[in-house]
Parts: structure tokens; sequence; C-alpha cells
């Protein structure tokens, strides 16, 4: 299998590429139509098998090896300036990656009865596999170009998707969406090149390469470089997040997008900022990553508060779930500022766990739309649980998995962040920390509030009479196969959080166990 182990990245990341293509190839039928069961059984085929390729590689990975990169492949790429073709995994990236192929996977069958107006299957299963290649392509890259490639890819089928396939503000939604990320993208790029001149005093040995740069990071890249450079990388990273005040155009993109898109948008592209962190910033950049700490653990913790309050104040339903996206994405940023391993550990897992959970929020506040024609939480007027007990009883369990129930996936990488957050790292003020996890625990329970409000004013109740004499429709076939796999992940993550410590926790060890000591 040493072909396979070679290999593996490249397919993971570039089959939905190859897709795309093939999506394109296909001719239309005679009476110039597109031939839709060709073009969605050819789109589920192309995320299929980058996911069986990322089981095998669940299977052959060596969960042992610690900081150790595995599946790696590295190729010349534009030699002139020290750029390569490099791929690789560890313990932190994995997870995330096949999080990444198995949610597009799933998008893929939910989008198989429900293609959102104005249809045109072929365009928009394309954009969702260029999509994927963006997303896993970042979770596996180890050059700092390469991997921008890979993060400004996923930028244009993203637009258009929110563009194309929107609700009725989408031009203002993926306007601004794109704003944010490109401008934050370009001063990242910025600190990117500034590490690369730094690398090396000579022109012909300076380098992309992530794990060289980790090498040097303590020397070269200490004082005032360092922070400067880890504020430019740090702003196009937490645009992504988003990091508040950063976040203002996570709501309007996520209330826009389609099902899918804000699937997609919320259990993985969040991720790609979050994840940034910890395999650059971090390791790259360990003295300016201490002066930074406070900050970034104080802008997580006012997202916590600030992200819950705004859904105590929202109608529709997407919207209330994207900003719950900020207060989760708030405890991760909290774990990775308290410089432990525990706290970067606690990531991880919030990253997968929210993931998991939001994307399911988010397939089902597109199956309550399809079915009510709207997400306003007043018109739907509660009673889902009588009408639509199987839909209800699904949505319940997404809504306590998010507000951290014990035995959901939801609860571990909270609770382990504030565990974090009480016993920083050496270096970061242990008064401060202490107040931001007080702070954090505030934030739990202002987000039971908003969840249990949100399962009152839909699930519970008498049925108005403007739906009890319609025939809603309860869960779809379809709709099982798709929800599925992150409804046993939900359960088995919370009683078994091993499945993602067990994997993240020797990798990170071996990064940070002594970095910021």
């Amino acid at each position: 299998m040493n072909w396979f182990d070679s290999s593996a990245l490249s397919l993971a990341v570039f089959l939905p590429l190859a897709g795309a293509l093939v999506l394109i190839a296909i001719p239309n039928g005679r009476d110039g139509r597109s031939r839709d069961g060709l073009v969605k059984g050819v789109a589920l085929l192309f995320t299929l098998l980058p996911l069986l390729v990322g089981v095998v590689m669940l299977a052959r990975f060596d969960y042992g090896a610690g900081r150790a990169m595995q599946f790696e492949v590295k190729r010349s790429w534009i030699a002139a300036v020290g750029a390569n073709y490099h791929l690789g995994v560890d313990g932190i990236s994995l997870p995330l990656l096949v999080l990444s192929l198995l949610l597009s996977f799933l998008c893929v069958i939910y989008s198989w009865s429900n293609l959102p107006a104005p249809g045109r299957p072929r365009a928009f299963l394309g954009l969702l596999l260029v999509l994927e290649t963006g997303m896993n392509g970042t979770f596996s890259a180890l050059d700092l170009i390469l991997f921008f490639v890979f993060w400004e890819l996923v930028l244009i089928p993203m637009y258009f998707l929110i563009a194309l396939w929107g609700g009725p503000r989408r031009d203002y939604a993926s306007v601004k969406f794109i704003l944010y990320t490109l401008i934050g993208s370009v001063i990242m790029l910025l600190g990117f090149l500034a590490l690369w001149y730094r690398s090396s005093p000579d022109a012909a040995t300076r380098t992309f390469d992530m794990l060289a740069l980790q090498g040097v990071g303590g020397t070269r890249f200490a004082g005032t470089f360092g922070t400067v450079a880890f504020a430019a990388i740090g702003l196009g990273f937490a645009v992504k997040v988003p990091v508040w005040p950063l976040h203002t155009w996570l709501p309007d993109a996520h209330t826009e997008a389609p099902t899918v898109g804000s699937v997609l948008l919320a259990g993985v592209l969040l991720k790609m900022g979050t994840y940034a962190f910890v395999r650059i910033g971090l390791p790259i950049l360990p003295d300016a990553a201490r002066t930074w700490a406070p900050v970034l653990g104080i802008l997580g913790a006012i997202a916590i508060i600030y992200g819950a309050l705004c859904c105590l104040a929202q109608r529709d339903i997407k919207r209330l779930i994207a900003y719950s996206s900020v207060g989760h994405m708030g405890f991760v940023m909290l774990g990775i500022a308290t410089l432990t391993p525990i706290g970067i550990n606690a990531a991880v897992f919030g990253m997968v766990a929210h993931g998991v959970i939001t994307g399911m929020l988010f397939f089902l506040a597109g199956s309550v739309h399809e079915r009510y024609h709207t997400r306003d939480i007043r018109e739907l007027g509660g009673g889902m649980a009588s009408s639509l007990p199987r839909l209800g009883g699904i949505f319940t369990l997404a809504c306590i998995a998010s507000l951290g129930l014990p035995g959901l996936a939801g609860f571990w990488g909270e609770i382990l962040a504030l565990v974090a957050a009480w016993n920083p790292a050496s270096a970061l003020s242990l008064p401060l920390f202490r107040t931001l996890a007080a702070v954090g625990l505030v934030g739990t329970l202002l987000t039971a509030g908003y969840f249990l409000w949100l399962l009152q004013r839909v699930n519970l109740g008498r049925v108005p009479d403007r739906w009890s004499g319609r025939q809603l429709g309860d869960v779809a076939t379809v709709e099982y196969a798709a929800w599925t796999p992150l409804i046993l992940l939900i359960v088995a993550l919370g009683f078994l959080p091993r499945i993602i410590l067990g994997v993240t926790n020797p990798a990170v060890t071996g990064w940070f166990a002594n970095l910021f000591k």
C-alpha cells in the first residue's frame, strides 16, 4: 500500500475537482436539457470516492506517531521562490479533513431532491465539488503558498452559491462575504511573504514550507517582526473564523446561502481560520503567540457572550444558528489562546463537534423552510413536535447537543476550553484567563437559554390553525440518508470523546507540550 500512502492526499484533494470537470464534459440530452440524474450521480460518486480514501487513511493512520506528518508528499512546484507541492496530515488535521469529506458527501445526498431555485444541478453541484477541493487542500497543505491557493479557492464557489442560489438579499450577502474574506486574505498573504523573506538571509534558501519555518520561528521571527507578522496573518485567520468584531459578514452569508452552502460554511469554512492558528500561527511564531494570546482570549470571550445575546434577539432560525456559531467559535478561540495542550485539544474537538452539530442544524433549518416556506420563529408558532414528530425529535437532539448537554458532542470542547482557561500556559496572566473562564461559563448558561427558547417556540405547544390542516410531510428518505451519520456522531462523540481526542492528543502534545513553557 505504499502507492496509497503517497497518493492518498492528492486523491482526497483533487478527485472532487476531477468530478467537476466530468460534470462540464457531460453532454446535454437531445432536448437540450442537462441530464440531471447523471449529473447528480457523478457528483455523488466524486464525493464518495474521496470519503472512501479518507476512511482508508483512518485505518492506516499511525495514532501514536505524535507530531510526525503522515501520507506526506513533497514535490518541487515553484523552485524560484522555494514553494513546493507539500501535503501531509497529523492528528490535528486528519479529523478536520475527514469532516470536510463527510459533510461534502452528505450535502450532495441532500441536494438529490432538495436543489434550491433556480435549479441548474450541473452548475450547483460542480461548484460544490470545487469548494470541496479547496477545503480538503487547506487541511492538507504544508506549504504557505499552496495553503493560500486552497484558502482562496473556496471563496469563488461559495460566492456563486450565495449569489445565484441564495435568498432575497443574496447580492448584498455574497458581496459582503467576498469583500471581507478577500481583504483578510491579502493582509494574510503579506504576512506569509514577510515570513518567507525573513526565513533566511540567502534568497536561494528562503522557504514557504511550514515545517521548515517552524524550525526557525524561535530565532529569526522573534521580537517586533514576529509580533507584526502574527498580527497580519492572524487578521486573515480571524476574518475566516470569524472573530468578533470581524464577524458581521457571517449572519448575512448564512441566512442567504442555500442550505448546503450554510452547512459547508459553518461546518468546514469557519474551521479553516481556527485550524490555521493551530497549524501556522502558534508553532511558527510562538513568541508572538504569547504576546497576542490575551487578545485572542478576550475576543473569544466577547464572542461567546455577544453571540448568545444576539441569538436571543433573532426571529429567523438560520440567523439564530449563525449567531450561535459566533459564540461556539469563541470557545474554540479561548481554547487556542490558553496555549496549552488541553486548550488546543479542546479547540480541535470543538471544531469537529461544531461542524457536526451546526451542520445538522442548518440541514434542519433548510428542511423546515422547505415545509413551511418560512423560517420566522413567530410564524412557525410551535407544535412541530406534534405535527412532524420525527423532524421535531431530530431538531430537539441537535439543539440540546449545541447547548452543550453532557453525553452529546457539544459538551467536551466547551468544558475542556474552560478547564484550560482556568490553568493557561505559565507565560499568561492567570487572573485574566480565570476571568475569561468565568465569562465563558456565563456564556454556556446563555446558550442553554436561547436554545431552550427556540425549542419552546418551534417544537412545543399547540399546532397553529394555519398549519393544522396541511400535509407537511415528516422526514424523507433522502433526509434520513444525509442526517443519520451526523446524528450518530453527535451521540458517539458525546459518550466516546476519545474518538477525536485519541487522534489529536499525541500530535497536540508533540507540537505544544513544551513550546510555551
